[in-house]
């Protein structure tokens, strides 16, 4: 079974190619939203204890987090200690369940594949990116995006140049959605006729 791997920086459109992979019949999994499900599970006793009083009605409030963290952004390492191996063992059941249904491939998004420096044994890396100006633009327009918090997010990823050097597949989201669709669509023909390295 193929495992795709879905990363790029914040606002470069990984929700979007995940989505076209997701409609060209691919199983996907979301580093994000399995985070916001811990978020309201099984890390917000282990989060509370490290940042007492970011809970609220049962779960984790993102926006009181994202306030500690810009406070002091050296947490970031411990709320990471605490997550992403949580994140990593549903990532690791998802592909098995896949393989086990004899799927041909999955394609799981990572936002911080490269930075996180974890081998989760893809096959292929698909890389969004698009120009500075437009990410930006989005990553603003988002609620509660500040200037100063998005260069503290900024200033964690590795540029998108790097990445796109890393990159088996590059997408570029500013295309219309039907493009990138198309291009996901052949890539999955191809992978399915190809023997995994």
């Amino acid at each position: 079974m193929w495992r795709i791997g879905i990363t790029g920086s914040i606002a470069t459109g990984k929700s979007t190619l995940l989505a076209a992979f997701e409609k060209a019949g691919v199983p996907v999994f979301s580093a994000d939203t399995a985070v916001a499900e811990l978020y309201a599970g099984d890390a917000i006793a282990p989060v509370e204890a490290l940042f007492p009083g970011v809970t609220q009605n049962g779960v984790i409030d993102r926006q009181r987090l994202a306030a500690r963290l810009a406070a002091d952004p050296s947490d970031f390492k411990r709320l990471e200690a605490v997550v992403h191996p949580l994140v990593r063992a549903a990532i690791a059941g998802f592909l098995a369940a896949a393989e086990r249904r004899g799927e041909k491939m999955a394609a799981v998004e990572v936002p911080l594949l490269f930075e996180s420096g974890h081998d989760y044994g893809f096959d292929a890396i698909a890389i969004t990116h698009v120009d500075e100006a437009i990410q930006r633009e989005r990553a603003l327009a988002r609620p509660g995006m500040t200037v100063e918090k998005l260069e503290t997010i900024l200033a964690r990823q590795m540029p998108q140049a790097e990445k796109k050097a890393r990159a088996d597949y590059l997408f570029d989201t500013a295309l219309p959605r039907e493009t990138i669709d198309a291009e996901v669509r052949a890539l999955v023909e191809t992978l399915k006729e190809k023997t995994r390295p």
